[in-house]
């Protein structure tokens, strides 16, 4: 009997790519901008992202911020700012794909050029690609014996957009040099036509209390809402939070002896969610008459299910690269940073902080660095992007030459689920089947063939194997046999 086969054809986004890289971007101080340099703070933003022919185009803006000791050993800030374009080839990039760039600042150095200052940063580019693809699948397979199952297939749908925060407190300052801030993304759901996320932002203010320099924390939570057309039905959404610009206005009530703050951040939201197509598809068949040659294809989709949020408190001994002893009156930490790794059951890194101390009646500053490993109870094997933020870091000498010190870590970690599917694409005749024609064969079957197995080997329906072998179990254990009469023709 000749096959007769019957395909569903469909189109969808898949991630096509996952590309990574690492550049400098540099800005230079003139002499006259600065002097004596305590402080550095970089922060990096995402411009754009652009897919070409085999290659992917992206740019951001670098701001770099310097605090320095200006006349009569007053602190001061200086802030520059520089737009960089950079890019990755790739053979298999093309026009009509879209790219999802996630910018991070993994280093920073300053160097001395001369007499002038130069701020290097090193830029980490993770960009996935997302391109439109045909989806070809086999429902039915008329003259086999088929085994239809349904599933679930899933097409990314990527969403972006930005959205403003504001807040307003007050703090015991007199002026603010260098608002530092982070961005974790706690929730994210979609519904209809939209898609919410909440969170917090970690504000470090390296601030002047009193002439001297001082470091303060706080937790600004976040909820923002993004359009999205394609958002449909409630289900959980994967997004990340950048900062993209921070901006403080100051008032000094000296009455009060404090100072009000007039908090705003822009920040860049981006992730995606998944659509679902429920089908009835054909994972396998076989003839009694012939071989069936078949192609198949496998999708395999992480599902984010949900995002894990840890709260971790670190502390030890902390390397320095100033000498710092007694003569040393430790005044702030300020612009905390984690610097991490994965592990099998969670992260190891550091937290580093720039440490301002005053030693014979000057400021000065060095980079402490705190070495951390957190185990992370609870993650699955599927556990996504992890995501950590610094709350707040204290230092303190309570032995001459050593520096200890604290820091608070909040983690998110996206935990999600592997999805599979695998169907066949193609099926075609492939030769008569070869039989066998002894009257009697016995059939000694694997542990752990299931039904469909045991069918396929003996070329029979499954609706048969049960019904002329009722006493079998399945999964088979192995040690039956089944005997195969075949009447004389």
């Amino acid at each position: 009997m000749a096959l007769n086969a019957q395909y569903q054809n469909g189109s969808y986004m898949r991630q096509s790519a996952a590309l990574r890289a690492q550049s400098m971007v540099e800005i230079k101080f003139s002499a006259q901008d600065a002097g004596e340099v305590v402080a550095v703070y970089p922060q990096i933003s995402l411009n754009s992202c652009e897919v070409s022919s085999g290659r992917v185009n992206y740019g951001g803006r670098l701001i770099a911020t310097l605090v320095y000791i200006g006349e009569e050993g007053k602190l001061c800030r200086v802030q520059k700012g520089a737009e960089f374009t950079h890019y990755i080839d790739d053979d298999n990039l093309a026009p009509a794909q879209r790219g999802e760039c996630n910018l991070t600042c993994v280093r920073h150095q300053l160097k001395r050029d001369g007499s002038s200052y130069v701020v290097a940063v090193v830029v980490d580019a993770q960009i996935t690609v997302y391109d439109a693809a045909q989806r070809n699948y086999l429902t039915a397979l008329d003259g086999a014996i088929c085994k239809t199952e349904s599933g679930k297939l899933f097409s990314p749908v990527n969403f972006s957009g930005e959205s403003e925060v504001d807040d307003d407190f007050d703090c015991v300052a007199s002026d603010v040099l260098i608002p530092a801030a982070q961005a974790l993304v706690l929730d994210c759901n979609v519904r209809a036509g939209v898609v919410e996320a909440s969170g917090e932002i970690y504000l470090s203010l390296l601030a002047i209390r009193d002439g001297s320099p001082v470091s303060l924390d706080r937790i600004i939570p976040f909820k923002c809402e993004i359009s999205c057309d394609e958002a449909l039905f409630s289900q959980r959404a994967f997004c990340r939070a950048e900062i993209k610009s921070v901006s403080v206005n100051c008032k000094v009530n000296e009455d009060k002896g404090k100072c009000d703050v007039e908090f705003n951040a822009v920040l860049g939201l981006s992730g995606h969610f998944f659509e679902e197509e429920e089908i009835s598809y054909i994972a396998d068949a076989f003839s009694r008459d012939c071989e069936i040659s078949m192609t198949c294809a496998e999708e395999n989709t992480l599902l984010d299910t949900e995002t894990k949020v840890y709260t971790e408190r670190v502390n030890g001994l902390c390397a320095a690269k100033a000498k710092l002893d007694y003569t040393c009156a430790f005044l702030a930490a300020a612009l905390p940073c984690a610097e991490y790794s994965r592990t099998e059951d969670g992260i190891e890194g550091g937290v580093s902080a720039t440490l301002l101390y005053e030693q014979g009646g000057e400021i000065r500053s060095t980079e402490v660095n705190l070495p951390f490993s957190v185990k992370l109870a609870g993650l699955s094997q599927c556990c996504g992007e992890i995501s950590v933020a610094v709350c707040g870091v204290s230092l303190r000498q309570r032995a001459e030459g050593e520096c200890e010190g604290e820091a608070v870590l909040k983690i998110t970690a996206a935990d999600g689920e592997m999805k599979t599917v695998k169907y066949v694409t193609e099926a075609a005749e492939n030769g008569e089947k070869r039989l066998s024609q002894s009257a009697i064969s016995v059939y000694i079957p694997a542990a752990g063939d299931g039904l469909w197995e045991t069918a396929k080997r003996l070329s029979e329906s499954p609706e048969n194997i049960q019904l002329a072998n009722p006493e079998l179990t399945f999964p088979l254990s192995g040690k039956e046999r089944i005997l195969i009469y075949r009447p004389k023709t």
